[in-house]
């Protein structure tokens, strides 16, 4: 084990950290932003709508997501997409832990109490009433923990954008290991280094699980 390399590369690897965290956050939200749309749209009384969720969680799921960014990055200018490879990271790590998202989403709406909902039109409230003041806020607190396994495994997915040259921990650890021929301890170190971020985020998410469940 030689750790004085260790010690002299790791302030690279945290400015490689900071990237990946940067990929991380970005995805996710549009990744939420993905999965509500499509959560909407699984849920939709309009079989169109109904047809196009469901495509999108097929398709994305039943993909690899490498091939995904592959599609994006290299495939994306023969179209008329012209993306720089953290660009096309976020995005093609976003629209794929999106269809997760959907399937999370759904499920969660989908366990509410039907009572409640019989309960709430009975009061006089509308549809959108009835959503946004009865099942979002039940089905938000049944979501969060399934959330937060969908975040961390993005975490450990943003690994995924080194194929397309995203200076991220993984692609760094493989760039010194090509100066340094010390393999074990590159990956070792970025290793170490994803899984005190993705302990931080767990933790993260049990807080804010708490706070939510006492209300």
């Amino acid at each position: 084990m030689d750790y004085d390399l260790i010690l002299r590369v790791y302030p690279f690897f945290l400015q490689a950290a900071l990237v990946t965290v940067q990929l991380a956050v970005l995805s996710t939200v549009l990744g939420l932003a993905c999965g509500a749309l499509g959560a909407y749209a699984r849920l939709s009384r309009m079989s169109v709508l109904r047809f196009i969720g469901a495509a999108y969680v097929s398709v994305i799921r039943g993909t690899p997501a490498l091939i995904q960014l592959f599609i994006l990055y290299f495939g994306g200018p023969q179209i008329g997409i012209q993306l720089d490879a953290f660009s096309a990271g976020v995005l093609g790590l976003g629209i794929n832990i999106g269809a997760y998202m959907t399937e999370t989403m759904r499920g969660a709406i989908i366990a509410v109490d039907k009572g409640q909902v019989e309960a709430s039109r009975t009061l006089g409230m509308s549809g959108w009433q009835t959503m946004t003041r009865v099942v979002l806020p039940q089905a938000a607190r049944l979501m969060i923990r399934p959330l937060g396994v969908n975040i961390n495994a993005q975490i450990k997915g943003t690994a995924l954008v080194a194929a397309i040259s995203v200076v991220e921990l993984t692609y760094t650890a493989q760039r010194y290991i090509g100066s340094t021929y010390k393999p074990f301890e590159m990956f070792l170190l970025a290793g170490l280094i994803y899984m005190v971020i993705i302990y931080v985020t767990g933790k993260g998410v049990s807080w804010i699980d708490r706070q939510v469940q006492i209300k």
